[in-house]
């Protein structure tokens, strides 16, 4: 991708690689990520010039309808990113190592990822924590796995943090800040800043050499990323951070209350939809 071409809605023949995130880096150029989770958004997202695709462990609640992140497997999430890379062409694609499947060491973080590049055709993945997943990040980054990071509100230690609640106040600032420094040392291309202080992710973002992306994390990271059914209005529920852009819940609503009607009624199919 040449220094002329932005990162959004650039025109390519080739991918986005973690390498173009950071001339975006350089340039001061913010761009945006959306979570996909199957071929037919993906192709829509990547149309639109959308330049990472996250396929995250979000699909917990939003594809299989737990409600939280935690039970959601390798095996759930291997499908649904071989849809993202099949159904996109030039988005890099990143995919969420679920709980469980490298908390335990470097070796089993190694092996979950080399199933999403190897069976998915993922080109990264994302995993959460700091220190405590510096050897994993390690040991990934060095067998040419590239990792994006996940600092502040990591929904997979919920249970932990007692609750989905703001972090990085005080204190726990200056240990985002530690952390943030040590995934960057560590080899990780990016980190996510998810719920924290807008002033603290402004000063991790000036810190850092590597992008960070932010989600309820202010205006001062260099890239964005919601869900993509927050964003469309799908939820019902969305949490402050979220802004919608749409309402496709309303518009799916209608659209299937008009064709149930028409069905009841007789009207659909009408002889323009009627093979003779």
């Amino acid at each position: 991708m040449s220094s002329s071409t932005t990162l959004y809605g650039g025109v390519s023949g080739r991918r986005v690689t973690v390498r173009d995130l950071t001339g975006a880096k350089e340039r001061g150029e913010r761009w945006p990520m959306v979570t996909a989770y199957d071929a037919m958004t993906a192709r829509v997202f990547d149309q639109a010039g959308i330049p990472v695709l996250l396929v995250g462990d979000s699909a917990a609640m939003v594809v299989y309808g737990y409600d939280s992140t935690l039970p959601v497997t390798v095996d759930d999430l291997l499908p649904l990113t071989a849809a993202v890379v099949r159904g996109s062409s030039r988005a890099l694609v990143v995919a969420d190592l679920p709980f469980g499947s490298y908390q335990s060491s470097p070796q089993q973080a190694l092996e979950s990822a080399a199933r999403f590049m190897k069976e998915s055709g993922a080109h990264a993945v994302k995993l959460e924590g700091g220190r405590r997943v510096l050897p994993q990040v390690e040991a990934l980054v060095s067998a040419g796995v590239p990792v994006m990071a996940h600092l502040g509100l990591t929904p997979q230690s919920v249970n932990v943090m007692g609750g989905y609640r703001v972090q990085g106040r005080g204190q726990s600032g200056d240990e985002l800040m530690s952390d943030a420094k040590d995934l960057e040392r560590a080899g990780a291309f990016s980190v996510v800043l998810e719920c924290v202080p807008a002033d603290l992710a402004q000063r991790v973002t000036t810190s850092l050499s590597i992008p960070t992306i932010g989600i309820g994390a202010g205006a001062g990271t260099d890239a964005q990323v919601l869900v993509w059914q927050d964003l469309m209005g799908l939820t019902p529920r969305p949490a402050k951070f979220v802004k919608r852009y749409s309402d496709l819940a309303g518009e799916m609503d209608r659209a299937v209350r008009a064709f149930a009607d028409e069905v009841t009624s007789g009207a659909f199919p009408a002889p323009e939809h009627t093979y003779s």
